[in-house]
């Protein structure tokens, strides 16, 4: 089976691409430790000047694997989605995503901590997180009323209301809209152009843009505290037993 993460540096570029595309990129816990090594990778090799997140097949990426949750040990301190969310957070290097096709959950939740978000028009944003009996994480609960105001986040948060490319670019999540079959080749040439920025100018740019991260630490492990006491309840196991018998087979958000 191939790498579910494929990780290629080039010219100051690390890419790190989610390549499952079987199930739309849908993120498992051995994902998770995946691309927590690869962002901590890319932080302590002095020649990657910027990150870019990207996927395969036909979306960026479908959420979490909630199959694989639910076999999965309790979400702890040490658990491998909360290393990947606190490198993301500390992650000193630019941050750029290529997004295209049904994105969803973390898929969307990701893009807050980017500094620029190409996406394809065709792509489609949904935080489904309600429905499934469970609640947001990478911070979005912060994150997303700050970007959008608090009733258009809850609006997308509690009804969880897709939105096209062009609708997530007028409210901040986008930052260019491109044709799919230019996105990949835009994300780069924007990569590419930060990696041509000064750097001691960048860096310190970055950190006044994004602030203290304290708080955005504190509030990943309250997310975490709850999703995981979700994943255990009632509710949410009744949830996947209705989504199985209306026969859809692959739950993610």
């Amino acid at each position: 089976m191939s790498e579910q993460v494929v990780v290629t540096r080039e010219a100051g570029v690390c890419e790190v691409r989610l390549n499952r595309p079987d199930k739309r990129n849908a993120i498992t816990v051995a994902m998770y430790q995946a691309l927590g090594e690869a962002l901590q990778g890319a932080q302590t090799d002095g020649t990657v000047r910027a990150v870019l997140l990207s996927g395969e097949g036909a979306s960026f990426c479908a959420g979490n694997d909630l199959h694989d949750f639910l076999n999965a040990p309790a979400i702890g301190a040490d658990h491998p989605v909360l290393t990947f969310l606190s490198r993301l957070v500390s992650c000193e290097k630019p941050l750029i995503a290529a997004v295209h096709g049904q994105t969803v959950g973390i898929g969307v939740t990701m893009l807050l901590h980017c500094d620029l978000v190409l996406a394809a028009r065709g792509a489609q944003l949904s935080m489904p997180f309600v429905a499934l009996r469970l609640v947001p994480e990478a911070r979005s609960s912060l994150l997303l009323p700050r970007l959008i105001g608090q009733q258009r986040a809850a609006q997308l948060l509690l009804l969880g209301r897709p939105l096209d490319a062009a609708a997530a670019q007028t409210l901040g999540l986008v930052t260019e809209l491109v044709e799919e079959n230019e996105l990949l080749q835009s994300a780069r040439e924007r990569a590419r152009e930060l990696t041509q920025q000064p750097l001691g100018a960048l860096s310190a740019t970055r950190r006044l843009l994004r602030g203290d991260p304290a708080p955005l630490q504190a509030r990943i492990l309250e997310e975490a505290r709850i999703f995981s006491a979700q994943l255990q309840s009632e509710e949410f196991r009744a949830g996947i037993r209705a989504f199985l018998a209306r026969g859809r087979q692959h739950p993610s958000a």
